[in-house]
């Protein structure tokens, strides 16, 4: 079984378009409202693993409260604004897709954002951090700026909005770090990151999977009565992908080493698109699966952008340098 976790976590550039196909069929053949029961179980067993890997003690280390800063102004600062004007431009009479714009492009940071620092050979320690602060901040202002850029165009169901933030964010947070260090006490920080945390992201993928399958089962009509919305659905999301590359890189280019730059560039592009799919189908109600449609056509997007920008990395920000070997102590006779 951990295999298979494994094998669909690894290749989720695969294994999401398949359960975006299966929940197709499955919404066509079948009835679907059934299985917004299945909504909450599957939010919980996507972000609950995901807390339990979380190093919430990360934050509390220093010494690069410049980098911290600038990538969580970029964060706020400027990539909604930039996702809400991409979907003013493309669907200005489809408000809905507006807010999975904005959902994509609110919540950021997962642990996508450290492994693919690693990969890079960034900065994953500067990774952790923005991760653990993206989560928090990001779960905090989606709420009101979902208010504040859609609260005239469609009702934007403020406190529902922050309950399921509560339920599927900070319980799950607590829960997970109460489990890790259960775990740790229980068998040893060694084995605790050797055999117990890789597990977890790929449980979390199963949930990530059941919540795709679900969104797509919902709207199978949709889709089938207009094939070309998908189509049209990956045109705001190449836009605003591209863009939020190339303005990271180039500050992350100018004004930081390669290990920072890397974890700047992976820290503000990279989405935490498992929180925006489960607010999506939790606090929206019926709503949700129009929004959620977006959010799961996301992770194709960032998956493969993520994997293509590793290869260029060297070419942009140069080679790692390698550490200088210890000098070796002089052999007296």
């Amino acid at each position: 079984m951990w295999k298979a976790l494994a094998f669909l976590q690894k290749h989720l550039v695969w294994s999401i378009p398949a359960a975006m196909i299966a929940g197709l069929l499955y919404g066509i053949w079948a009835n679907p409202a059934p299985l917004r029961s299945l909504i909450t179980p599957l939010t919980f067993l996507m972000i609950y693993p995901m807390m339990v890997t979380l190093n919430v003690k990360e934050v509390l280390a220093g010494g690069d409260t410049r980098l911290q800063v600038i990538t969580q102004v970029l964060i706020f600062g400027v990539i909604p604004f930039l996702g809400f004007a991409v979907g003013q431009l493309l669907f200005a009479d489809r408000p809905l897709i507006i807010v999975g714009l904005l959902l994509t492009a609110l919540l950021p940071t997962s642990g996508m954002t450290i492994s693919w620092t690693g990969f890079a050979k960034g900065n994953v320690t500067a990774a952790v951090k923005m991760t653990v602060i993206g989560l928090i901040l990001g779960s905090l202002a989606t709420p009101l700026y979902l208010k504040l850029l859609m609260g005239t165009a469609i009702d934007v169901p403020l406190g529902e909005i922050f309950s399921q933030i509560i339920l599927i964010v900070f319980l799950p947070m607590a829960a997970g770090y109460a489990t890790q260090r259960w775990l740790i006490s229980r068998y040893g920080q060694q084995r605790y990151n050797a055999e117990l945390k890789p597990r977890f992201p790929a449980i979390s993928t199963l949930g990530v999977l059941g919540i795709v399958f679900t969104a797509i089962a919902t709207k199978a009509t949709t889709i089938v009565g207009n094939p070309a919305l998908l189509l049209r659905l990956l045109i705001p999301l190449v836009l605003l992908y591209g863009v939020n590359f190339l303005l990271s890189t180039l500050v992350g280019k100018l004004f930081f080493a390669r290990g920072d730059a890397i974890a700047l560039v992976y820290g503000s592009v990279m989405r935490n698109l498992s929180i925006a799919l489960a607010v999506a189908m939790t606090a929206f109600g019926k709503e949700g699966s129009e929004i959620a449609l977006i959010i799961a056509l996301a992770y194709i997007i960032q998956v493969q952008a993520a994997a293509w920008y590793v290869k260029f990395t060297d070419r942009i920000f140069g080679r790692p340098v390698a550490p200088v070997p210890a000098a070796q102590p002089a052999k007296t006779s």
